[in-house]
């Protein structure tokens, strides 16, 4: 008989410590979680038990979900992976020069149809 089948906690609590101690002991070394299907076969959970269980995870920081590509391990701030700001200042300063130089060209094209007439 397993620890999990004589645990007398609720099973989203025991679903939560389990996975936890996994991912302190480095169990999932790539951030990704199993699925919660496969968590629920392997624990004989139902499919919401285990969401549950892993929604404590989620309010503790630990994890965090991507809707449909699964739960993945936060960082060690708790929040989950953000996206570089300096890529996403890179692309603004990107598109002001393109917004710069076709004016640009919107100005030169104006000034060779006027210079034709």
């Amino acid at each position: 008989m397993s620890v999990v089948s004589t645990d007398p906690r609720p099973k989203p609590v025991v679903l939560a410590h389990v996975v936890r101690g996994r991912i302190k002991n480095g169990k999932y070394p790539d951030g990704k979680l199993p699925t919660t299907r496969e968590l629920a076969r392997e624990f004989g959970y139902a499919g919401q038990t285990v969401r549950d269980g892993l929604g404590i995870l989620v309010q503790e920081g630990l994890i965090f979900s991507a809707g449909n590509r699964g739960y993945f391990i936060a960082d060690d701030s708790g929040e989950p992976p953000t996206r570089n700001t300096g890529v996403v200042e890179e692309i603004k300063e990107m598109r002001l020069q393109i917004q710069a130089l076709t004016n640009r060209v919107k100005a030169l094209e104006e000034g060779s149809h006027s210079a034709g007439s």
